[in-house]
């Protein structure tokens, strides 16, 4: 009797956690955010993040809607990389019910041309195979860079803008059953879900563009047009040095100015999301303007959701 005492009151116990897990409808917490009109908020170094299981076990719980993993200037360890992914499937899932919180990486890649993406297209692929939620291409200067990018990263099962600005995809099978495991999902599942959001409307991936300097700059218009690309940066540090401005506190000088603003006009004709940096004093402002993505600390994040009156708990 005591056993079965016991058993029931455990059955009790998982039966309150299961019903105390909110009902996700993606994988990709920050795309379901877009989806829904939710600006998404998120955190990382460009020192690089601790590629260990301990530390993504610890960041599982992270305020942010993803996290910004470096590897363009930090060291390129894929072994370190899977090893934080499936830290952060143990420590997970997230309040929100996502079983990891959405990552996306910096590959040390930069978008010079169509060949250059194509020779290093081996780095988006073993990123992708350790279980991440989108890249961001580097120094993304030229419009057949990134066309090469966004086939790189897709898979030829995937059709949605074949043949009006993109081809088929070049990405391979193998590697699909580890990133599986990291989402929760057989390697079927994974094979039809892993593409770029919102070229494809099912696609969980988020690809994004670094237009940060004078040559990405003067392609802004072009190299955001490119289907599968869901948001775009100015990079203002590496802008400021590209246009030779030095770029302090205070006002924008004004080619810094002009350099932001004709990125951001890129993405609103592109109809992509455009990233820019938020505080706690102009996150409400940034997201009146129609900044959509950013780094945020969690006191500035916190003011955002109320601001936007977001549900997803965080």
């Amino acid at each position: 009797m005591k056993r079965l005492l016991v058993a029931m009151c455990s059955l009790a116990c998982v039966a309150v956690l299961a019903a105390d897990t909110p009902k996700t409808k993606r994988i990709n917490r920050a795309i379901e955010l877009l989806d829904q009109g939710q600006p998404i908020y998120y955190t990382g170094s460009h020192e690089g993040t601790d590629g260990s299981f301990e530390q993504g076990v610890k960041d599982a719980q992270t305020y942010a809607d993803y996290i910004s993993y470096d590897m363009e200037h930090a060291p390129f360890d894929v072994r370190g990389r899977a090893d934080y992914m499936k830290g952060l499937a143990k420590g997970g899932p997230t309040k929100s019910g996502h079983r990891t919180p959405a990552v996306i990486v910096n590959v040390p890649v930069n978008g010079i041309d169509a060949n250059t993406v194509r020779a290093n297209a081996w780095m988006f692929h073993q990123v992708l195979a350790t279980g991440v939620h989108g890249i961001l291409l580097c120094h993304a200067d030229d419009p057949g860079a990134v066309r090469a990018f966004v086939e790189a990263v897709r898979l030829p099962n995937h059709k949605e803008g074949v043949g009006q600005g993109i081809n088929e995809g070049r990405r391979g099978v193998h590697g699909a059953s580890t990133a599986a495991r990291i989402w929760g999902i057989s390697q079927d599942e994974y094979l039809d879900k892993a593409d770029t959001w919102p070229l494809n409307p099912n696609g969980e991936l988020l690809l994004g563009l670094k237009l940060e300097d004078k040559w990405a700059l003067a392609n802004a218009e072009e190299n955001a047009k490119v289907p599968g690309i869901a948001f775009a940066e100015w990079g203002p540090g590496d802008m400021s040095l590209s246009l030779g401005v030095k770029n302090g506190p205070g006002p924008l000088p004004a080619p810094m100015a002009a350099a932001r603003a004709k990125v951001f006009a890129a993405t609103k004709a592109a109809k992509i999301f455009f990233l820019n940096s938020m505080n706690t004093e102009n996150v409400v402002d940034m997201i009146k303007e129609g900044v959509m993505v950013g780094p945020a600390s969690a006191q500035a994040a916190e003011i955002g959701r109320k601001y936007t009156k977001r549900t997803m708990p965080w």
